[in-house]
């Protein structure tokens, strides 16, 4: 896939790949911008650190898929309203 606006792959940097199973990686989205989010489509674990839910999303490549970008940026324009009345983006 062609680097444009929609899909960025970083060759040159020093983590890349960053996910070794992908043929093409979306480096747009390297920082998760759903990671905030309780409810996303990825696929994070919540693990229980000193009492503390934290979710360590190391394994998800949904941010890196660029059949992706559209539903990021949907997720992204939704109003926090709505974000709490979601069951799950699956």
């Amino acid at each position: 896939m062609e680097n444009s606006h929609r899909f960025f792959e970083n060759r040159a940097c020093r983590y890349f790949p960053c996910h070794e199973e992908m043929e093409e990686c979306n480096c747009l989205f390297c920082y998760c911008p759903l990671y905030h989010y309780d409810k996303c489509p990825g696929n994070p674990v919540y693990l229980d650190v000193d009492g503390r839910k934290l979710k360590d999303c190391t394994e998800c490549t949904y941010p890196h898929r660029p059949k992706h970008y559209d539903v990021i940026l949907k997720i992204l324009a939704e109003s926090p309203e709505s974000l709490k009345k979601r069951e799950s983006y699956r």
